[in-house]
C-alpha cells in the first residue's frame, strides 16, 4: 500500500477492508508490549520508535503483512521466522494464513529490551 498519508490511524484506515482488522490488531499487540512506543508513518508505512530509535514497522501488501524488526530481531527469531518469506530486517506474514501475534509480541519485546539497552549505554 504506497499512499502518502500522515498518521497510522490514515494508513490503516486506507488500507482494503479485510486487511484493516488485522492492521489494528497488529497495532495494538505492539502497543501492548511496547506502551511507551511512540507511532508514526515513516518509509510510508507505521512505524514504532522508543526516544527516536526504530522499534518496529509494519505494512500493508497485497498478498502479506510484512513486518520489519530491522535484522537484529528477525536474527534473534529466524528459527520461528523460518517458514515465513524473508528478506534482510523483513519477513512477511501471507493474508492467507493466520498471522503470529504471539511471535509479533516476542519480537516487539525483543526490541525494546536491544533498543533501552542501546539507550543506557550512550547514557553513560
Amino acid at each position: 500500500m504506497q499512499i502518502k498519508v500522515a498518521s497510522v490511524e490514515e494508513y490503516i484506515s486506507n488500507a482494503p477492508g479485510e486487511v484493516q482488522d488485522l492492521l489494528k490488531k497488529i497495532r495494538a499487540v505492539i502497543h501492548k508490549a511496547a506502551p511507551d512506543a511512540d507511532e508514526a508513518i515513516s518509509y510510508g508505512m507505521p512505524a514504532f520508535s522508543i526516544q527516536g530509535r526504530p522499534l518496529v514497522y509494519f505494512a500493508a501488501f497485497k498478498n502479506h503483512i510484512g513486518f520489519y524488526a530491522t535484522p537484529s530481531g528477525h536474527t534473534a527469531f529466524e528459527k520461528e521466522l523460518s517458514k515465513y518469506k524473508q528478506g534482510k530486517g523483513s519477513v512477511q506474514f501471507p493474508l492467507d494464513k493466520p498471522i503470529p501475534f504471539s511471535l509479533i509480541t516476542k519480537i516487539v519485546k525483543f526490541r525494546l529490551k536491544e533498543v533501552k539497552e542501546k539507550l543506557k549505554t550512550k547514557k553513560k
